[in-house]
């Protein structure tokens, strides 16, 4: 992939981008068979990734003036780097950034500086569901005083950019390196965004994770659910379920499925997908994984984790070692805590493991492994 912005060093984020892309997924498939050195472990072949246009999120800094606004990232100094030509955006996604920095300028929102602390625009958080082009975006404010002209030029931008479907402003206050805050504000009628994978309809909402390479993400979801399959388990726990990906490509109406996830508003979205879905036999609880397992008393035999990058933790681990699973389908953004993890859990082997490249031209990739129990 060719990008002036890396050319030009005035973007490094992706870090191996000289490296030529077959490289990279051998080089990630190394790293990860160096990690699980374990000659039994059966490796399936290594995903490969589009090299350009696969990402369906931006997070753009916004810099620059009112008038003159920036999308993109900041330099060293904090000054504002334009990075609306991106190559990992797709074509529908930088279609966007144009008619949103007309908005800045009608709504007369200052965009945040961080070098002077003053401004109320930090970000926008776009989101595009590629099987519709239907686009939810998110302006992260400093405070609620830009929110009356934001409001007033919303209407312009819905008849620029018909696809925005979701609009929000998220209030973030503090002078800190965090994207959001905990208040999200809805600024038209709908509040998540529908998106088609593996022929089900999930929901997208402003606060809810999902991953940002939705073609990678629908081969995890089926590996997944090929294993759940294979292994036949009469019920299956779904841990950090978020909105429901993993939970709903196994409920199949044959088990009892059941997701648990501590954000309220990923489980209505999960909830929601299942009654679209009709799908039977699967439900979804708010709580900490953690609290989750214990409130169970005892556990399914297969569960399902995808924790977040620092992984399960030392609690949740000591609760799964000492549980009834007799299986584990760990999905990992972070090798490293993996590791830390397994460690933690040594009465169970990994199996078969897959390097899926969620990550391109990064050193970062998404591991899933199949744990099993040993005698």
């Amino acid at each position: 992939m060719h990008c002036a912005h890396f050319q030009a060093a005035r973007c490094r984020s992706c870090g191996w981008l000289a490296m030529p892309y077959a490289t990279q997924l051998a080089a990630r498939a190394a790293q990860a068979q160096a990690l699980l050195p374990d000659p039994a472990i059966r490796w399936l072949p290594p995903l490969a990734s589009r090299e350009t246009g696969f990402r369906n999120r931006a997070k753009m800094v916004v810099s620059g003036s009112t008038q003159a606004p920036r999308l993109g990232i900041l330099d060293a100094a904090g000054a504002g780097v334009d990075l609306e030509d991106c190559p990992l955006y797709p074509p529908a996604l930088q279609a966007a950034f144009a008619p949103l920095r007309r908005l800045i300028r009608r709504a007369g929102i200052e965009p945040y500086s961080v070098p002077r602390r003053r401004g109320e625009l930090k970000y926008l958080l776009v989101t595009l569901a590629e099987d519709s082009g239907a686009l939810m975006v998110r302006f992260v404010l400093r405070s609620r005083t830009a929110l009356p002209a934001l409001r007033c030029a919303l209407p312009h931008l819905v008849a620029e950019l018909p696809q925005a479907r979701v609009l929000s402003a998220n209030l973030q206050p503090v002078h800190q390196a965090v994207t959001e805050g905990p208040e999200e504000i809805l600024l038209g009628a709908e509040d998540a965004l529908p998106l088609r994978l593996n022929g089900l309809r999930l929901w997208l909402g402003p606060q809810a994770f999902f991953q940002t390479h939705a073609a990678t993400a629908a081969v995890l979801y089926r590996q997944v659910r090929e294993w759940v399959r294979q292994l036949d388990p009469p019920a299956v726990l779904d841990l950090f379920c978020g909105i429901g990906g993993f939970a709903l490509h196994c409920a199949d109406g044959r088990r009892e499925v059941l997701g648990v996830e501590i954000s309220a508003a990923a489980v209505a979205l999960a909830r929601r997908a299942a009654r679209d879905n009709a799908l039977q036999r699967v439900r979804f609880e708010s709580a900490d994984a953690v609290q989750g397992v214990r409130a169970l008393g005892r556990l399914p035999p297969l569960v399902i984790v995808n924790p977040p990058r620092r992984g399960l933790g030392a609690d949740l681990c000591t609760a799964l070692q000492a549980s009834a699973a007799q299986r584990l389908v760990y999905s990992s953004c972070n090798p490293d805590a993996l590791a830390r993890d397994l460690a933690a859990l040594p009465d169970f082997r990994v199996r078969a493991a897959r390097v899926l490249d969620m990550f391109p031209h990064t050193r970062h990739c998404e591991l899933l492994c199949l744990l099993e129990r040993t005698p």
